[in-house]
């Protein structure tokens, strides 16, 4: 079974050979630090209440 690491791509480690990347790695962003504008969380709260909606709703109507 072969494994999925590449590790033929990958150089041996060299710790008497520290290279840098030649560029810095792109900042990562995620949602909790985003900005959000209302319009998102107006749309974000219309799909959470259908899908409140629909839970209890189907739950109610089958009882």
């Amino acid at each position: 079974m072969a494994d999925d690491h590449h590790d033929e791509d990958r150089p041996d480690y060299d710790p008497e050979n520290v290279d840098l990347p030649e560029r810095e790695p792109p900042l990562r962003e995620t949602a909790p630090q985003s900005d959000f504008t209302t319009g998102q969380v107006g749309q974000g709260a219309a799909v959470a209440l259908v899908g409140l909606l629909l839970t209890f709703g189907v739950a109610l109507l089958l009882v």
